[in-house]
């Protein structure tokens, strides 16, 4: 190896060193200390930590600083970005998930630890897929106009402001279909052993066979204290059985309730298709525990049938049913004053009236003998048990909302279409015709117009006692005209001040 003098390198433009061997070329400081090494392959050696190839590799074997990173192909080397996977060995260092941002999806392999919704603000829908957990509505802050949340329910404990609220389907007021669904209206009676027609709450009827002693039908009070009562009810519906000593096939007891096919023809619910729903909502309370049975039945058309069950229900406890019900190819609604649809709800069906093979929950052609599933015989087998109910809801959309309460006055005009009773002009002592003459002839005659428009011409009957002759009546959907050629007749109510009534029920 040749030593050069520092003092003697002026004017040395190159050295060459031979080729082959160990020949290095090498500079040391004063005390010894090597600081620079080319050796005869090229290599350059700057120090004890850094080597330089002749193909451009740097090599360091200590910390590298440097003010700025520049690469030939990757830009600023500051950001570090593009590094092949196959670069990357050994184990890196914990990263702080704060500054991992813009990763591409690509780009995340492995599984990932949980991540705290927290912190995760504006990402983009199409980068959230599968089935995100419940939201705390607690956290949702800051959701700006054109922002929103679809779902088919959101409970709100607080106050809601809206500038405008558009409901998607049905409407605010006037959503519950069924009349006297809160049992308030009982014009004929509040008790009846009779069946076949409504005899006490208006417009449901109660049908039984077979009984060894009559159930009894009636309007009763909601007990203070219940749900349905903090809910505002207070009246509802109770069958009370009789005392039965077996369940005949024939056997049966059950309620009816009828709705217009106009109403449902009108509704808003597109009952054809199957992605279109009503919802059907009543609470229920029996003092027996057991599964109750119910179906629905279309009337224009092919019958259609549609089977459900309470469930099982606690020995009086008030439950509250809810049936979605989809829409089907085979069912009709005529724009029409005629039965569009019957909900049954049954106590106890025999054997003649249900089926094993009976498919809930779906709408089929209609079959008496397979209107329902079997029905239990608990209830109809033990002596003075009751079935009631009340809160009867029929809704367009997939959900059942608070049941719409209405005023009692509003309920009685609803329930007069079908039902009415009247009484003619007063006068003392009784209700009275008047005489009037005309061209010479004298004629009597009264007349007496509904306060509700009837569904169709009633059927009328006279409750009320008949003075005097027996005049002839006419009758439309509008009024009563009682007419008589040459003599003066009237009516005295004998029933709680009762002269005729006017029946238009379905």
């Amino acid at each position: 190896m040749t030593v050069i003098n520092p003092n003697s390198i002026s004017g040395i433009t190159s050295i060459t060193l031979p080729s082959g061997g160990d020949n290095v070329l090498t500079i040391h400081t004063n005390d010894g200390t090597e600081r620079f090494r080319i050796d005869s392959s090229g290599n350059v050696k700057v120090g004890s930590a850094c080597t330089i190839s002749p193909d451009g590799d740097v090599f360091f074997t200590g910390v590298t600083t440097a003010t700025t990173f520049t690469g030939a192909h990757s830009g600023n080397g500051a950001n570090l970005t593009n590094l092949p996977a196959g670069n990357l060995t050994g184990t890196l260092p914990a990263i702080s998930a704060a500054n991992l941002t813009n990763v591409p999806a690509a780009n995340v392999t492995g599984t990932l630890p949980a991540i705290s919704g927290a912190n995760l603000t504006n990402l983009p829908a199409a980068n959230i897929t599968g089935t995100l957990p419940a939201i705390d509505g607690s956290n949702l802050t800051g959701i700006g106009g054109t922002d929103f949340i679809h779902a088919e329910q959101i409970s709100v404990s607080g106050v809601t402001t809206s500038q405008a609220f558009i409901p998607s389907q049905g409407q605010l007021s006037h959503r519950n279909i069924i009349i006297n669904g809160a049992m308030e209206v009982a014009q004929r009676a509040t008790t009846s052993t009779s069946t076949s027609s409504v005899k006490t709450i208006d417009r449901y009827i109660v049908f039984h066979q077979g009984a060894n002693e009559s159930p009894t039908q009636s309007q009763e009070d909601v007990a203070s204290g219940t749900t349905p009562y903090t809910l505002g009810f207070r009246k509802c519906f109770r069958i009370t059985n009789g005392n039965q000593s077996n369940a005949d096939a024939g056997d049966y007891v059950w309620i009816r309730y009828k709705v217009e096919s106009q109403d449902l023809a009108k509704c808003g619910w597109n009952y054809t298709s199957t992605s279109s729903f009503a919802t059907l909502s009543f609470w229920v309370k029996s003092s027996v525990a057991q599964d109750f049975k119910g179906y629905l039945r279309t009337n224009d058309g092919t019958k259609q049938n549609y089977a459900f069950s309470t469930g099982a229900l606690s020995a009086n406890t008030w439950t509250k049913i809810t049936k979605v019900l989809p829409g089907a190819s085979g069912i009709q609604f005529d724009n029409d004053n005629g039965t569009g649809l019957e909900i049954n709800i049954a106590p106890f069906f025999g054997t003649n009236y249900s089926d094993a093979g009976t498919t809930e929950h779906v709408w089929t052609a209609y079959v008496s003998g397979e209107r329902t599933a079997p029905s239990t015989d608990t209830w109809w087998l033990t002596d003075d048990a009751t079935f009631e109910m009340t809160g009867l809801q029929l809704e367009v959309g997939p959900v059942a909302t608070p049941f719409e309460h209405r005023s009692f006055a509003d309920e009685l005009r609803r329930c007069e279409r079908y039902f009415e009773v009247d009484k003619m002009n007063s006068g003392t002592g009784g209700y009275y015709a008047y005489a009037n003459s005309q061209t010479g002839n004298t004629r009597y005659h009264n007349q007496y117009y509904f306060r509700s428009t009837k569904r169709a011409s009633p059927t009328i009957t006279i409750v009320g006692t008949a003075h005097g002759v027996t005049p002839t009546m006419f009758h439309s959907s509008t009024h009563i005209h009682l007419y008589h050629q040459s003599s003066s007749f009237y009516f005295t109510a004998n029933h709680e001040s009762q002269v005729f009534q006017a029946d238009a029920e379905l």
